[in-house]
């Protein structure tokens, strides 16, 4: 580990921190390599039932670094296809980590780094950070992260913000979506933790498969199939253990045992 994150678990909540303030926490391949690894671990740590994604100093994350931008400028197409992999993996690590993930935003997201905070669940942002997808202004188009961020802030708004590169704030990203919360520097931590602490009162299992829900549900055709496996999808999840033990404990007036513990 170059110590690029650090990760910390309290109870039931792990956080990944970006810690390289120096450099906005921009990312590079030891980044991307530690974020990957951090996610797949924490998806699967039994104990851990949500993921609060962070950063330190005034920026959240400046996307790519510039040494490793350096670094990319001499690449072969060959090269550029395995790093660009890389990203693509973190990327999806994030996104489908089995946990509710939690971006919590306390300064500016500019091209990669939007790529995290749309891959996470949801998004709290404080209100003096800027959002910008710049790639453009360099040539380059933000290819990798582009399925994570349409979802998060629709079609119509990418097309504005990925062909102008323009710089818009936090209201801005509130209002198309792509985060969840706007609040001031002093209430970030209190909302986040009202999310969590939402999290981590529900069934674990209930929240890993309404994850997954959305995923397989968001934007498709609604199919004979679609409606069969969501069918399906409910009556796996009232035979469960876990689905039992929270219509029982609702009917006898008592809390259920992922509480008790």
């Amino acid at each position: 580990m170059t110590n690029a994150i650090r990760i910390a678990t309290q109870g039931h909540v792990a956080t990944v921190v970006l810690s390289r303030p120096e450099v906005r926490n921009a990312f590079n391949d030891e980044v991307i390599a530690e974020l990957s690894q951090a996610f797949v671990q924490l998806g699967d740590a039994p104990d851990v039932r949500a993921v609060v994604l962070m950063a330190e100093g005034p920026a959240f994350c400046a996307g790519a670094d510039l040494n490793w931008m350096r670094r990319m400028a001499d690449y072969t197409r060959e090269q550029n296809l395995e790093d660009a992999g890389k990203l693509a993996f973190m990327l999806r690590a994030i996104y489908e980590c089995p946990k509710p993930t939690i971006a919590r935003v306390q300064g500016d997201v500019y091209a990669g780094g939007m790529g995290l905070v749309a891959a996470c669940d949801m998004a709290v942002s404080v209100d003096t950070a800027n959002y910008c997808l710049s790639e453009v202004k360099l040539g380059l188009i933000p290819a990798t992260i582009s399925p994570y961020v349409i979802r998060a802030m629709g079609p119509r708004a990418a097309h504005r913000y990925f062909l102008t590169a323009e710089r818009f704030s936090a209201q801005e990203a509130h209002r198309i979506g792509f985060v969840h919360e706007v609040v001031a520097a002093d209430a970030l931590d209190a909302k986040v933790g009202e999310l969590v602490s939402a999290l981590t009162s529900a069934s674990p299992n209930a929240v890993r498969e309404c994850k997954k829900l959305v995923q397989d549900v968001a934007e498709r055709d609604i199919t004979r199939l679609l409606i069969e496996r969501t069918v399906e999808g409910i009556a796996d999840i009232r035979a469960s253990d876990e689905g039992k033990e929270g219509v029982q404990s609702f009917l006898q007036k008592r809390k259920p045992a992922w509480l008790a513990g």
